[in-house]
């Protein structure tokens, strides 16, 4: 869109108002080029990663086609501070969520593995064994009992997630996963007694 103002020239304000004016996309790509320094520096004072910190700005300066149209802007630089500050905010907790739920998922699966081959001596080549036979198992059980127990405990993901993945019921998951444990342990504990 062609405009008889050299946008480049405008205020921050006057381009705010032009685009909720215009809706045209180019008036956020001015203020783009303005302050995509500006915002990269607060990202990396959060993020500490400079890819991430770009994917961080933008990230922010795509939702600003929405954000700008919703909100009364009157300082955009300090209202931009302050977008991006809670941007990484909101990236670094669900990085250390993810952490959390991966350690948590690690703790499981290994409890997992050491409940079911406890009566296995505890040795280097005895451990990689028993990984090889925990993933025979698995095989062994329904597509439906492996499938929510693979993606509980070895993909981390939560009872909505799983459900949302398999199109199961809340219940249905529940019912495999407990199922399916429940499945792998009498399944391995035969395998033992046969050895």
């Amino acid at each position: 869109m062609q405009f008889k103002t050299n946008i480049s020239i405008l205020s921050d304000i006057e381009l705010i108002d032009l685009y909720k004016e215009k809706g045209d996309k180019g008036i956020v790509g001015e203020l783009y080029k303005r302050y995509t320094r500006f915002a990269f520096s607060i990202c990396m004072k959060y993020i500490k990663d400079e890819e991430g910190s770009k994917d961080a700005v933008m990230q922010v300066f795509e939702k600003l086609f929405v954000d700008l149209k919703r909100h009364q802007v009157t300082n955009f630089k300090s209202w931009l501070h302050s977008v991006l500050k809670n941007h990484c905010l909101h990236i670094i907790r669900d990085n250390q969520y993810k952490l959390t739920k991966e350690k948590e998922a690690i703790n499981s699966y290994e409890n997992l593995v050491e409940n079911q081959f406890h009566l296995y001596q505890d040795n280097d080549d005895s451990f990689d064994e028993k990984v090889d036979n925990l993933e025979m198992e698995l095989c062994n059980l329904s597509h439906e009992q492996r499938v929510c127990v693979e993606l509980f405990y070895l993909k981390d993901k939560c009872y909505q997630e799983v459900a949302e993945i398999t199109g199961y019921t809340m219940n249905q998951v529940k019912s495999h996963i407990q199922n399916g444990k429940r499945n792998l342990k009498i399944s391995m504990q035969q395998n033992e007694n046969k050895r």
